[in-house]
């Protein structure tokens, strides 16, 4: 498992204004969305291509282009889905999927309650958007459902990440599979309550308010 902290000044920026407890949800859904964008940057630095020949105005050359089966980016529902139009404005012509997951606030266990995924996921990058890794118990769960329908490459796209949560993906996975994290930051620890410290608070309900 590799966990890759985005260091840029813009990203830092964008984040310390998404932390502050006055910005409103429409501002935190513009940084979220833009924050997402650069991230999706740094995670799709592997993303896999093919050649492809192509005539400039100038001359012939080779160039690249995504290459088949199509990278997959899956949210999970419901505060993943905040972070999906700013990673295929990046990457337009990924396919989407979607992962429903829920957490029991008591024993905080995870569990699929909804998907829209393809049964095999042999041979497909999988790019997760999940904002906030807290405890890890969801990602786990998403992650493994992934690679139990033959994913093998899986990059998750968090906003925030607490040690807890990174521990938890790393001693789950092990050497099991290829696991990288992309976030904006790895904050301090988890409180009483589950919460990333400092945090955010809870990125659903800043995303759409508290229904």
């Amino acid at each position: 498992m590799r966990l890759h902290i985005a260091d840029h000044p813009l990203i830092s920026h964008k984040l310390t204004v998404l932390r502050d407890r006055t910005t409103d949800s429409p501002t935190f859904r513009r940084l979220a969305d833009e924050l997402v964008t650069l991230l999706a940057y740094e995670a799709t630095r592997e993303v896999h291509v093919e050649p492809r020949e192509i005539t400039t105005p100038v001359t012939e050359m080779t160039g690249v282009r995504i290459a088949d089966p199509r990278p997959l980016v899956v949210p999970i529902l419901r505060a993943g889905l905040g972070m999906l139009e700013g990673m295929t404005r990046l990457v337009p012509t990924a396919e989407v999927g979607f992962l429903g997951m829920v957490r029991d606030e008591e024993t905080l266990t995870a569990t699929t309650y909804a998907e829209r995924l393809p049964d095999d996921l042999s041979g497909r990058q999988i790019f997760v958007l999940d904002p906030m890794l807290a405890t890890g118990g969801t990602l786990a769960a998403a992650i493994r459902f992934l690679l139990d329908r033959g994913a093998r490459d899986v990059v998750a796209i968090c906003l925030l990440t607490a040690p807890e949560g990174v521990r938890l993906i790393e001693t789950t996975f092990g050497q099991s599979a290829n696991v990288t994290i992309v976030t904006a930051a790895l904050d301090e620890r988890l409180n009483e309550k589950g919460y990333i410290v400092p945090g955010l608070g809870d990125a659903g309900d800043r995303l759409y308010g508290v229904v």
